[in-house]
This record gives structure tokens, sequence and C-alpha cells, in this order.
């Protein structure tokens, strides 16, 4: 492409050409560019709190839209959440997230922990019901005078603070919920109370993404729908959680990791490959924006994310 300048030393002063030489609108740039965000859970050793450090100053560069902090069941470990939070925000300048569950708590106790993340300067929530202290599997028990769902929360917070907050959403449907539709239904109630985004479970089905956007569109869900993309690290362990969480894998993914649990630079190529793979078939169907649940790794994140065009910045020495 000849740049306005040498058009210009040619006399090419036709409409045609001129268009031709202009770079792309800002608006344009901005509706092509990739962003990316990366979720960690609270570390509980002195070593695997070094490697969550290295795994933040690794990821940081991407310049990732911000970085969420998961809590453990019935709020287990929100003490943990808010620490690595604060490190977040004050050592990388990213935007931090901190994962907030109601399962089990007051209406109080929420909304002062709330309270405590914007005073700490904390202005990004991912709000959610969490699972019970006795697991995924137990009965949801809410606290006294509490939150009872999701939305319910999310409602709360706006009457708190203008936090931003994000909510979960399940393309292939939560394991718990009474049907697809009631699920669907809860996610309208959720972007109904003043969600700002939702960030869906995992998944490996592009297709099932797909159908999953039509029907929130259809049901009137206005907010940005952020596809969460797991690299695997262990297939194995990530195919039994697949199942627990109902969430389907192709057959063509089970036979890409066939023979290689053994060999970890094999698995984490084809890993690669596959995420990157279905991000590329994320973005024909208009996303623009990556959730990566790292496991508190930035091996593969970073190396998706620069498949997807993602660039490192460093800060300048001197």
């Amino acid at each position: 492409m000849p740049s306005a300048l040498a058009l210009s030393a040619a006399n090419l002063t036709s409409d045609a050409a001129v268009a031709a030489a202009k770079p792309p609108a800002p608006e344009a740039r901005e509706a092509s560019r990739i962003s990316v965000s990366f979720e960690f859970f609270p570390p509980k050793t002195r070593a695997m709190e070094n490697q969550l450090g290295q795994t933040i100053e690794r990821l940081a560069v991407l310049q990732p839209a911000f970085m969420s902090v998961t809590c453990g069941a019935g709020g287990s470990t929100r003490e943990g959440t808010h620490q690595t939070v604060r490190r977040i925000q004050s050592e990388t300048g990213v935007r931090a997230a901190a994962h907030l569950t109601c399962a089990g708590a007051s209406r109080t106790e929420i909304d002062q922990i709330a309270e405590s993340y914007w005073t700490a300067g904390i202005r990004h929530l991912v709000a959610l019901r969490g699972d019970p202290v006795h697991g995924a599997d137990g009965v949801h028990q809410p606290g006294p005078d509490g939150y009872h769902h999701a939305d319910a929360l999310v409602r709360g917070l706006r009457m708190l603070r203008p936090f931003e907050i994000s909510v979960a959403a399940y393309p292939e449907t939560h394991a718990q919920a009474a049907s697809a539709q009631a699920d669907l239904d809860a996610l309208k109630r959720k972007a109904d109370a003043g969600a700002t985004r939702a960030i869906t479970q995992f998944f490996f089905d592009v297709d099932a993404f797909a159908r999953f956007l039509d029907k929130t569109q259809r049901a009137g869900i206005d907010i940005p729908i952020v596809p969460g993309i797991l690299p695997v690290t262990n297939f194995a362990k990530v195919a039994a959680f697949a199942k627990a969480c109902k969430v389907g894998i192709p057959a063509g993914v089970h036979t890409q990791f066939e023979g290689i649990s053994d060999d970890p630079a094999t698995l984490q190529g084809v890993a690669a490959s596959i995420a990157t793979e279905q991000c590329m078939a994320l973005r024909k169907l208009g996303v623009r924006h990556f959730h990566f649940y790292t496991l508190n790794r930035a091996e593969l994140s970073f190396a998706i994310a620069h498949l997807l065009g993602v660039r490192a910045v460093h800060a300048e020495v001197g």
C-alpha cells in the first residue's frame, strides 16, 4: 500500500486513491483491537505466593483490561482475595477485580466487605452467589438477611457504590439450574439489576457459545458476554472438572490430547494451539475481549494472547 506522500508525489488525487491512502479510522482500529483479562486464585503457601507474584508480573506487561481474584466457597479465602487484589493494583497499576460471593453471609457482612474494597481503591467486583461451604453440590443456604441470589447482590452493590460489576454466565447451562431457560432468566435478572458484563464459565464448543450468544440477544440481555478461556495444563483434570460442570468437550479436543500427558512440552504446544484456534473462531463471532483462567500460571495465557496480537509493553529504563 503506497503512503499518502507517495500518492501525492505521483499526483494520484482521485477520491479512490486518497481513500486508499488513509489509515483506518480510530473507531475502526478500536473495533478490531483485542483486549484480555486474567483470573487468579489466592495462594495458600509462600511458594504459591511467589509463583503468583511472578505470574502477575509476567502478564501485567500485556496491559490487560483487569485482573480478577477468586474467592473460596462460603467466602473462605476472602482475606487472601483482598490481599491479592490490593497487591495487583499497587504493584502493577492494572485494575484489579475481586470476586465477592454472598453464600452463607449476611447482607451487613457483604456490604462491609464491599465498602472495604471501595476504601482500598478497588472499583470492580465480580458478583457471585458462590458455592456453599460444603462444596458445589451442597445446599445453598443464604445467610441471615443475606442476598439470596447474584441478582440481589448486584442490586445491593449498585445501591452502595458505583462499582463496575461482572457476573457469571453459562453457555452450556449452570449445572444446578432447573433448565436452560431458567439459567438464561437468571442472567437477565443480573443484567437488569445493573451488571456491567458477564464472564462465561470455561467452554470448548464454540458453536455452543454462538447459540448462547444468540439466546442472550433474543432475551434482551444487552451487556457484553465475555468468553472464559481455560488453557489446558492437565487434560485429565480438566475433563473431570468439565464433566462435573456439564461442560462439553468436542471429540477433536480429546483426540489432540491423547498420548501426551507425560510430554509437557508437546502438551503446552497443543494446548496453546487449541485455545488460540478457539479464540480465532470466537473473533469471527465478533468477540474482542477474552478472559483467561490462568490457574496462576503465565506461560500459556501469555502465548495465546500474543498469538491473538496482544503485545507486551515494557516500561522504559532511564
